[in-house]
């Protein structure tokens, strides 16, 4: 819906109010017969304060209420759906059979949902649809392929093995920071916790010479006095930027564009995702294209993998080339996301018709180079967390000892 901004000239009055509306001319048939006068004036506006609001607090209650369905639950809970249905079991049978064992409450839900919606007749694609946002668009792309090939059992296999892989490059990422993390944190308490406390003592004991202080000290008073007189409007200021920071990424397509371009800018962090998410879009194309899913239509479904807005708006260039009829190789080409061999890959599989078998091998290649970063994720931050290190011990010892050793000059050379 759009608000227009209207302005009535009635009895000789003119009269301004907001209309909301699909479109302007439904808007201008809604002002006539609010107002019963002449319209003067009608232009599309932004919706009223109170509207955003009451619309970001229904955003932010949908966020909120949606339940978390654990990965793992998940991949088991859809392989016992793939050994079930490859048994012969009607797909609303074992839904049902599974809700009823299944400890998960959420999951539980949905199932015994997605059961009776297929009994009345809907199909199981558009009965998991509508909770993609629970069960991820791969498993509603899966299954929609499981009904285009009629191998069900086929696809909800591959679905747990994509996921499989997906949590287990999760869980590696979580290993790889998990000691950076811990490192910093504990550094940087323990430095806050010497500006707070021990800073204070030598401030007392510097402030009796009324010397010249060095920058180094002067540096950790100055600390000292925004983290005792700040810290906890800091502390709360952190915590607010980030909630809003994380919301306003979940619900403004715009600044989620600009952070994921901002991410893939960032040392180390760039390379993370961008392998990751070429990954998970070629392990998906290529499971497509083996199922004899038709190229556009692969890519298409592809493309709900990628959850980098930049990442997706640039490989949806390889959708749009193809449909026009361009080759693969020249529409992965104008991505200028991929080195000269993924090219040279491609080339030679579209060539040889074995475009599938080569896109499995830059699936492995990526998989591969993503490994290989959280393998050596401490070697690469190491550096800068010694850095970081160095320079805050180097800032307290000199903001403390310096003035300490201008003041024994000075006691010795009176004495």
């Amino acid at each position: 819906m759009r608000y227009y901004n209207v302005v009535v000239l009635s009895k000789g009055r003119k009269n301004a109010f907001i209309v909301k509306s699909g479109n302007k001319k439904e808007a201008l048939e809604k002002a006539k017969l609010k107002s019963g006068g002449v319209v003067v004036r009608i232009e599309e506006t932004s919706p009223p304060i109170e509207e955003q609001i009451n619309e970001l607090k229904k955003q932010f209650a949908a966020l909120n209420k949606r339940a978390k369905i654990k990965r793992a639950t998940l991949i088991a809970t859809i392989r016992q759906l793939a050994v079930m249905t490859n048994a012969g079991i009607p797909i609303n049978d074992a839904l049902t059979e599974i809700a009823n064992n299944t400890t998960d409450i959420r999951l539980k839900t949905i199932f015994t949902e997605i059961a009776e919606n297929i009994n009345a007749g809907i199909s199981l694609s558009h009965s998991v649809e509508k909770y993609k946002d629970e069960l991820g668009t791969l498993t509603v792309t899966m299954i929609r392929l499981g009904e285009q090939t009629g191998d069900m059992a086929y696809s909800l296999f591959t679905l747990a093995d994509i996921l499989e892989q997906i949590d287990e490059n999760v869980r590696k990422f979580k290993k790889a920071i998990r000691y950076p993390l811990i490192t910093l944190t504990a550094m940087a308490i323990a430095f806050t916790i010497l500006i707070s406390y021990v800073v204070p003592k030598f401030k007392a004991i510097f402030a009796k010479f009324n010397a010249e202080l060095p920058l180094p000290t002067k540096i950790l008073l100055i600390l000292e006095h925004f983290i005792n007189t700040y810290g906890l409007y800091l502390l709360g200021g952190i915590v607010v930027g980030i909630t809003v920071l994380v919301y306003l990424y979940r619900l403004s397509p715009d600044f989620k564009y600009t952070m994921d371009k901002l991410f893939l800018r960032v040392y180390l962090l760039k390379d993370i995702i961008f392998y990751a998410q070429l990954n998970r879009f070629i392990l998906v194309l290529t499971e497509l294209i083996k199922a004899g899913i038709p190229i556009v239509d692969a890519l298409d479904n592809s493309l709900k993998m990628v959850s980098n807005s930049y990442l997706k708006e640039r490989l949806s260039v390889v959708k749009t080339m193809v449909e026009k009829g361009s080759s693969i190789e020249e529409a992965f080409r104008e991505t200028e996301l991929f080195e000269s061999m993924i090219l040279q890959m491609i080339s030679a599989g579209e060539a040889s018709g074995q475009l599938d078998n080569m896109l499995q091998k830059i699936s492995e290649y990526y998989g591969m180079k993503f490994d290989y970063i959280l393998d050596n994720l401490s070697s690469y931050i190491e550096p800068i967390m010694l850095a970081i290190i160095a320079s805050l011990v180097l800032l307290l010892a000199l903001g403390i000892f310096l003035p300490m050793w201008d003041m024994a000059k000075v006691i010795n050379g009176g004495g």
